[in-house]
């Protein structure tokens, strides 16, 4: 799947947030146009791609986010949104109009909630949120991303309870973003992530709500009894970095959110969604042969070896040659140059 930004701008400023640079990086006018995302549509759809995600910033600030939406659909592409459900009144009626009568299968909305004491929107935000989550509520799928440890998840649980919302959780711990100071969660802090997660079970297992991890979580961090309770959940547990392959309004193309600065090329430049991957692939390998994963453990640990860890993310392993003496590879450690110069 690929991830298509339709704009840098946004209307919230998170902690954590983890496209901070790329957004202060960018102009306040950029969109993505419609002849950029036309050229995206057929280059996934001769790619055999059937799934999109579309992020910004805040993709709903894009003024032509509800035709952009209805294109892909028509298209043939299953549409998820990440957005802040922090929308305005017209731009609300306008999914109410256009949106309500696709099919959920087709269209989802990933609305990454903040707890509302430990990171409290304005009173005004409040309001709009919850009115996003009336209108759109069955189409949407609560998203809550993890940079401290003393994270809370009752109000999620409750908001999908009144809202009618998917009964399925996307966690993401948060990462470290090359040359910018913020909220992350660091590796020797894992175990206790998962512990606190794991201590929420009963209200998992009560309301039949899905815990899906995002990427980032190692296996290694995860108690026999912890792998068990989240294997009885329909679908595969993946403890993976893969690619996220985000596309920006200007038709540039990197690895991922915290990566965005790293190594970015242009869409121009591949045949194909697949060739893509591979040249993310690469890079992945490339840093991977410096050092395999986040812990000193990762090197030999046989979930590496076998493929079903991949040691935790890539940002981590990067940002652990960040103060380190210049020893690693030239092709990064010129790119850790421009990182340190920009940080």
């Amino acid at each position: 799947m690929a991830n298509i930004l339709l704009t840098t701008q946004c209307n919230r400023s998170c902690p954590y947030c983890f496209a901070q640079r790329e957004m202060s990086g960018s102009p306040r006018d950029n969109l993505l146009s419609w002849e950029n995302l036309i050229y995206i549509a057929d280059f996934l759809k001769a790619s055999g791609e059937r799934q999109v995600s579309l992020l910004g910033g805040e993709p709903t600030l894009h003024p032509e986010c509800v035709d952009i939406i209805l294109y892909l659909l028509e298209r043939g592409f299953d549409v998820t949104v990440f957005t802040n459900g922090i929308l305005s009144a017209a731009r609300l009626e306008e999914f109410r109009r256009h949106l309500t009568d696709i099919p959920i299968e087709r269209l989802t909305f990933t609305c990454n909630l903040n707890d509302p004491v430990q990171t409290p929107a304005s009173h005004q935000e409040a309001r709009k949120i919850q009115r996003f989550l009336f209108v759109m509520g069955p189409w949407t799928m609560p998203g809550f991303n993890i940079y401290r440890l003393d994270f809370t998840l009752d109000f999620l649980f409750d908001l999908i309870n009144r809202f009618g919302m998917k009964r399925h959780l996307r966690l993401g711990v948060c990462h470290p973003v090359l040359g910018q100071r913020s909220g992350f969660i660091g590796p020797r802090d894992m175990g206790q992530v998962v512990e606190r997660l794991y201590s929420y079970r009963r209200q998992f297992d009560a309301l039949r709500v899905k815990p899906g991890l995002d990427c980032g979580f190692p296996l290694c961090q995860m108690p026999d009894e912890v792998l068990g309770w989240l294997h009885r959940f329909p679908g595969p547990v993946q403890f993976g970095c893969g690619p996220a392959v985000d596309i920006s309004p200007d038709m540039s193309v990197y690895y991922c959110f915290p990566l965005a600065r790293y190594k970015r090329k242009s869409l121009f430049e591949f045949d194909s969604l697949g060739q893509l991957e591979d040249h993310f692939q690469l890079l992945r390998h490339e840093i991977k042969a410096e050092l395999p994963g986040i812990y000193d453990e990762c090197d030999g640990c046989p979930h590496l070896e076998n493929r079903v860890c991949e040691g935790g993310g890539l940002c981590h392993v990067l940002n652990r040659f960040m103060d380190e003496a210049p020893i690693r590879i030239p092709e990064i450690e010129n790119e850790l140059a421009q990182n340190r110069l920009s940080s």
